[in-house]
Order: structure tokens, then sequence, then C-alpha cells
């Protein structure tokens, strides 16, 4: 039996290119002999599971993404969708599914995506389906657990290998942007509720606030250069910042996991 339950399905075109964005540059993707990639809960559209296929495959040309979905009514729908493209698509597989991941044996995704999904379990349930769905995933992969708002200009996500988890990045909307704050609201389940004082993540985002107000001036040059002044601070107070301005110009920034880590899991 599928493993979880139906969620809302909400989605929108173009939601998750700020994810897709950052998983195209997931090493492994380039590594491995044979590109499997997993869309796991698309929702009510299959725009999201295609829009993953264009973007990886501009890394990977012999990608094959399988979308996942719970709810077979989905599935049906995606399927006929797909089946009216002309050309034919021959890279992208829908199936009925959770997070058991039940791609054809011998198939080891180098990427799952799981967006907008467990925010709707409990935080108690979520160790189990990153436990699944790790089972499945290549010694190369990458499995992201994330958050979007619904026109993809606040996004958040937990990215784990094998290993388990590595690293919580956070995309934002420059242009309008007032506090990076916002990104509290959609943190990952695993996070969202230890947004409190004395944890870890709480501590991580009042710095980044802090830093954001202070580089205000740096605003006569632009959202981007005040971005990248504000992490470039954390950086060099001492939090743990992975990956650099190519990267934090694009509204991203992404902290090494053991450094905002919930302290019952630490």
């Amino acid at each position: 039996m599928p493993q979880g339950a139906i969620t809302r399905g909400t989605t929108n075109t173009n939601r998750l290119r700020r994810s897709d964005r950052w998983l195209a540059t997931w090493p492994g993707l380039r590594r491995v002999s044979s590109a499997h990639a997993v869309d796991l809960g698309y929702g009510a559209s299959s725009a999201t599971t295609r829009e993953l296929t264009a973007r990886l495959s501009k890394v990977r040309p012999d990608v094959h993404v399988w979308g996942i979905e719970i709810d077979p009514v989905r599935v049906a729908a995606a399927q006929k969708e797909l089946a009216q493209i002309t050309p034919p698509v021959t890279n992208v597989t829908f199936a009925y599914g959770g997070f058991e991941v039940p791609v054809p044996h011998g198939i080891a995704p180098v990427v799952i995506r799981a967006f907008n999904v467990l925010r709707q379990y409990d935080e108690t349930e979520v160790p189990a389906a990153w436990a699944a769905m790790l089972a499945r995933l290549d010694p190369e992969g990458v499995l992201i657990d994330g958050t979007c708002d619904e026109i993809g200009r606040v996004s958040t996500w937990v990215a784990l290998t094998p290993e388990g988890p590595q690293s919580l990045s956070l995309s934002l909307r420059l242009n309008d942007l007032e506090t990076p704050l916002i990104a509290a609201e959609r943190l990952p389940k695993v996070l969202i509720h230890r947004n409190v004082p004395g944890e870890p993540v709480h501590a991580f985002l009042a710095a980044l606030d802090s830093a954001w107000r202070a580089s205000a001036p740096l605003s006569t040059f632009g959202a981007v250069q005040r971005w990248q002044a504000a992490v470039q601070s954390l950086a060099t107070s001492g939090w743990p910042i992975v990956g650099g301005r190519s990267r934090w110009r694009l509204g991203e920034i992404t902290v090494r996991w053991d450094a905002v880590a919930p302290l019952s899991a630490s």
C-alpha cells in the first residue's frame, strides 16, 4: 500500500522554480551513469513535474522524471495530459504511490523532490517519511523536503543525502523583501514549530533579520547587494553558510543542518 495520505494538491505553474534551480546544481546529477528524478506529491496539476524535467534536462539531457501521487485521480489526469502533448514526451512517467517511491526495481533516483507535502503532516511523522524516501535514493543523490508560498516567491527546503539532513536553504524574492523573517511561516514541517526562542533555527532567522536591517544603507545599490552583505555578515560572524555569491545573488542562503537542527534531534 502507498505510504502517506492525500494532500490538498495546491500547485501553480513555475511555483517551484527556486528549488529546481538549486537541484540543477547538485553534483551527483552529473556523476551518475543513469539520471532519474522523482517529483513526489506533485498535486492537482502535473505542470511542476514537467517543469522539473525541463530544468534538469539542461544539465542531464537523458534524465527521466517520475511524478508520484497518492491520489489515483490525479495520476490519471496527469497521464491524460501527457498523452495529449505533441511530440510525445518519453522522459516523464506518472505513477500511483507515496513515500515508498514506487519506481521500477533497479532504479535509484538521484533527485527526490517532496515539496509542500510534509507540511500537512504532524512533525512526528517526518522521520519515517524521510527514511522511506532515503531508502530509495542513489548514494550520490539528494532528497529535498520543502515548502513555498503559492507563487514561489518564498521558498525553503531541507536537503538530505543517504547520511541524513545536510542543510537548510531559504530562497526569497528580494525586490520587495521587507524582512527575511517572512520565511518563518514557510519553514519545512521539521522546523516550523521550532521557531521559538532557544531553538537554533530561531536564532538563525533572528541573526539573518538583524544582518538584513544592518545592511539597509546598501539598498541604494539594490536589494541584491544588500542581501549579499547580510549573508556575508552571517558567514563572518561564524554561521556555517554553504555556497558563495553566485547563489546569494539569487536571493538564496544555505546553512549547514547542524547549525539549525531542532535541539531534540541534534
